[in-house]
């Protein structure tokens, strides 16, 4: 009895033990402005063969919400701009909930929704005066009806700052401060995160001149020092997260984690959108995966990985705008690859070096490979000894 009790423990503590680290999800934009794209259960299959399980849709598409129903893959769904002045009522917000969202629950995993995107610095400036309210009758919706796990958030663009730089300067613009104020003090409430939707590209592309293109794609470079923290940044993501992360702090909020809800980088561009090619494109999301492999924190919270969504799955070809808003896919419509980006590591079988973009941002705390061997092997010849004394 003693021995068989000890021998079970034994290989229950061996097969946890030894067993490969792991994997991360990779978040990633699903994004469905065109006329082309596969039918939900061909991108179901698509995400699962690349072990992919967090996404975000920019709606609450209930053929995405059927189709990934007892799936693996998580989801944010979002409320759209057009309708926010309707959910500033409460029992409006009750009811998008129960129509939007509870018929899905729980087979569904709705982690997250969206209200807007981008509302702070929408051409209609009229949608601001309904965010707050519209987040928070959500949320109160949610609780009632026994969901308080799923968060309530809205992303928000870096025009929401009127200092990024150097980061420990960042500050919001003075004209969205009080509802900026009124924002984050539900966030803070409710332990919700604060999303932004972080593109170097743009950055880049307005001043490639002054900008080092090393700098924006994560590659070897000097970087830059802030001169108020001494904080060494050697790429433009994590300075941008960290402004916003000063940002907070100087509204008197402490505690909110920023997450990225979108970044990536176009593999096709009109003339004038200097950068814009397969090969930046490519080495932007390639070395940005290489950080998350790494499990990589911001200068300023070093020990907290930061959770990333890429934009975006597919090519979206009515999307308006410039050639670049119609390719930031890392996929085409047909489901080929637009550039290699280093799915290997991602696809099935899963291997210890399964990873991606996206993940609950948690403190990191990792015993060396060998530190963990002794231990193990300390485990076993205790165990050995017990059974024949």
């Amino acid at each position: 009895m003693k021995t068989t009790f000890i021998l079970t423990t034994l290989f229950v503590f061996l097969a946890c033990s030894l067993s490969p680290d792991v994997g991360y999800s990779f978040g990633i934009n699903y994004g469905q402005v065109a006329n082309n794209l596969p039918q939900p259960e061909k991108v179901l299959v698509l995400l699962s063969t690349l072990n992919l399980t967090k996404t975000r849709i920019y709606d609450t598409n209930p053929q995405i919400l059927t189709t990934f129903s007892k799936s693996n893959i998580e989801i944010i769904v979002t409320v759209e701009n057009e309708i926010l002045n309707q959910l500033d009522d409460p029992q409006q917000a009750l009811q998008w909930v129960n129509s939007r969202v509870i018929p899905f629950l729980p087979n569904t995993k709705i982690t997250g929704i969206q209200v807007g995107n981008e509302v702070f610095t929408d051409d209609d400036t009229t949608l601001l005066q309904h965010l707050v309210p519209a987040v928070i009758n959500i949320y109160n919706a949610l609780a009632r009806l026994g969901y308080s796990n799923i968060w309530v958030s809205t992303p928000s663009s870096l025009a929401v700052l009127e200092t990024s730089y150097p980061p420990s300067a960042g500050s919001f613009k003075g004209e969205i401060s009080s509802m900026m104020y009124q924002f984050l003090n539900f966030l803070a409430t409710t332990k919700a995160p604060f999303w932004i939707n972080a593109y170097p590209y743009f950055a880049y592309k307005d001043d490639p001149n002054s900008i080092p293109l090393d700098y924006v794609l994560f590659n070897p470079n000097a970087g830059m020092v802030d001169p108020n923290t001494n904080l060494h940044y050697d790429n433009m993501l994590y300075a941008m997260a960290d402004a916003v992360s000063f940002s907070i702090a100087k509204m008197g909020f402490k505690g909110i984690e920023v997450r990225v809800s979108e970044t990536g980088w176009p593999s096709k561009g009109d003339a004038n959108e200097v950068g814009a090619s397969p090969v930046n494109a490519a080495t932007y999301n390639r070395n940005l995966l290489k950080r998350q492999m790494a499990n990589q924190g911001t200068p300023l919270n070093p020990r907290m990985r930061l959770e990333v969504y890429l934009f975006a799955l597919f090519n979206e070809d009515l999307k308006p705008g410039p050639t670049s808003e119609r390719n930031y896919g890392l996929f085409r419509p047909d489901e080929s690859v637009t550039y290699n980006v280093g799915f290997s590591t991602l696809a099935t079988p899963k291997t210890s070096a399964s990873i991606s973009l996206a993940s609950s941002a948690t403190k990191i705390k990792v015993a060396p490979k060998g530190y963990k061997n002794l231990v193990y092997w300390m485990f076993i010849y205790v165990l050995i000894s017990i059974l024949y004394v």
